[in-house]
Order: C-alpha cells, then sequence, then structure tokens
C-alpha cells in the first residue's frame, strides 16, 4: 500500500503560477521504492470527468502532458526524496480543479515507462484544490 499526499494547492490570479507536491510513503519495502512506480497528475473539475495533466516515468527521463497544459505545467520527481513535483505556470481559470497525484506500479517496465491512462494508476492522493481567479 502507497500513500500519497499532496500540498501546494491555493488560490491564484490568472497569469499567476504554483507548484504542487506530491509525497510518497509505504509500509512494505518492496511499496518503498518509489521508483517502480510511474507518477501522474490528474485534476477534476465539478460536473465533469477526471483527466490526466501529465505523467512521468520511473527514471524521469520521460513525460506525458495533455493537450490543455501542454507549454504551461512541468512534471518532474525526486526519487531520493520520493517525491513528484508539478510546476504550473500561466494559470487560467479553466485549470482550477481538485489536483490528484497518482502511482502506478510499474517495475516489469523500463525506467522510461509511464502511463497517460487514469485506469492504469494503482494508488491516489485525496487531492489539493487549485482556484484560479480571473
Amino acid at each position: 500500500q502507497v500513500q500519497l499526499v499532496e500540498s501546494g494547492g491555493g488560490l491564484v490570479q490568472a497569469g499567476g503560477s504554483l507548484r504542487l507536491s506530491c509525497a510518497a510513503s509505504a509500509r512494505t519495502a518492496s511499496a518503498r521504492t518509489f521508483t517502480n512506480y510511474g507518477m501522474g497528475w490528474f485534476r477534476q473539475a465539478p460536473g465533469k470527468e477526471r483527466e490526466v495533466v501529465a505523467a512521468v516515468s520511473r527514471s524521469g527521463s520521460n513525460t506525458y502532458y495533455g493537450d490543455s497544459v501542454k507549454g504551461r505545467f512541468t512534471i518532474s520527481r525526486d526519487n531520493a526524496k520520493n517525491t513528484a513535483y508539478l510546476q504550473m505556470s500561466s494559470l487560467k481559470p479553466e485549470d482550477t480543479a481538485v489536483y490528484h497525484c497518482a502511482a502506478a506500479y510499474l517495475a516489469a517496465f523500463p525506467h522510461t515507462a509511464f502511463r497517460n491512462r487514469r485506469d492504469d494508476y494503482n494508488y491516489w492522493g485525496q487531492g489539493t484544490q487549485v482556484t484560479v481567479s480571473s
């Protein structure tokens, strides 16, 4: 079992920036190996389905971005700190949503592997609210 805790959300004006963090922890040794997991950020706005924002591979070398955030958001990870990040810039009111961190168990796959489908993720954080005012 892996626990994911997001932080860094808040209220920001359009055009501003925020950095979200996702700290991972686990009780068992195998689950604690952060590099066994591809990491992703998803968001869900009221009345809408949860959508992928960005994903990063086990090693951090490969990334994926949803079309609506390309060029504005950057996903990264620090494997020494068991933490993933989402740097959000040039924020727009339509970015307002609850942002969730997720982990996909990819130990059997290359270090460059990542996942961009919600159903591929095994563990989810509770989410952090991001509100962008116009």
